[in-house]
């Protein structure tokens, strides 16, 4: 008998149930995966709660890593013992899982299960941010918003390794260290900055040609002023809550501006774009150019004890779940 944190109704981090699952043998085109390690992120908060709708009762969780141990009919391309990672479909909590092979790939040498479950999601999420949605080069000047998050992190280091210079944005001064450690030249206190401002006197005038902001509510409109004309908002998280409706006029009147919110899977819904993505990701991460921080760990079972913390902001960079 296998187990898997399962909800049956949304809401607090308490309906997070540890429950025996049965798990059948793999169809066509799937791949059964013993999980080694399962990445947290804040999606799977919003599923929880019901920010986000999802059909009950529901498995949670977007990421993980682990070892095949089972390849159905006319998989060609796994086979039992290779090292597998994986982002979607959800239900990645469990300690045994079927996935379509399709939306696997392998873990190079160098690349340990734990790292590959922790970056999956936020690794590739920042790759398609960063290469695709606004392709940032050396010399550019933006701004991450969370810098001393999952993402947050990741973002800033491969920026910098771009070779643009990064301003990030923190919620407290006790998270300084973490976002210039990851590479940010200035790094700005939500709580006592005025963000927009800051930027303008950092860029003397100009504003930055893109804002990466996976807060929301709490950031948004200051964003705005912080983007120099033509410059594009980048909003891919609701970490304080989803961004209200507005009227478009705002982002004439601030410079004829542009305003995106990515998804990930609709950049990875090709097998080949996922395939480069994560190419892309695990090269400057077997590199050193990026490196993902694994700053707490807890047993699958303490799932919702992990969401109690992530959502009160105690954790740093990324967090991982070990069945």
């Amino acid at each position: 008998m296998s187990y898997a944190i399962r909800i049956h109704a949304t809401g607090r981090p308490e309906v997070l149930r540890w429950e025996a699952v049965e798990v059948g043998k793999p169809g066509p085109g799937e791949v059964l995966v013993r999980n080694t390690a399962v990445g947290l992120n804040f999606v799977d908060a919003y599923y929880r709660s019901g920010l986000y709708p999802i059909s009950l009762p529901a498995t949670l969780g977007r990421e993980g890593a682990g070892v095949v141990e089972a390849v159905g009919p006319k998989v060609k391309e796994f086979k039992p013992g290779d090292r597998v990672a994986y982002t979607d479909p959800t239900g990645s909590y469990a300690e045994i899982l079927l996935r379509p092979a399709d939306r696997l790939v392998k873990i190079p040498a160098g690349v340990s299960d734990k790292t590959a479950a922790a970056m999956m999601l936020k690794g590739m999420t920042a790759q398609f941010l960063l290469r695709r949605t606004y392709k940032v080069n050396k010399g550019d000047t933006i701004l991450v918003h969370a810098a001393a998050g999952g993402v947050g992190q990741i973002l800033c280091q491969w920026a910098r390794h771009l070779g643009a210079k990064v301003i990030g944005t923190v919620g407290s001064d006790v998270k300084v260290a973490l976002a210039k450690k990851a590479g940010c030249q200035h790094v700005l206190v939500t709580s006592r900055d005025r963000i927009s401002a800051r930027v303008k006197e950092i860029t003397k005038g100009a504003g930055v040609p893109v804002v990466y902001d996976g807060v929301g509510k709490d950031t948004f409109m200051d964003s705005l002023d912080c983007l120099a004309p033509l410059g594009l908002m980048v909003t891919f998280g609701n970490a304080s809550g989803a961004v209200p409706p507005f009227s478009p006029t705002i982002l004439t009147q601030k410079g004829s501006l542009f305003v995106t919110r990515p998804t990930l899977g609709t950049y990875i819904a090709r097998r080949e774009d996922l395939v480069r993505t994560a190419r892309e990701l695990f090269a400057v991460v077997k590199k050193g150019a990026v490196k993902i921080a694994v700053n707490q760990t807890y047993p699958l079972r303490e799932a919702a004890q992990a969401h109690r913390d992530l959502e009160s902001r105690k954790t740093t960079g990324s967090t991982v779940l070990l069945p």
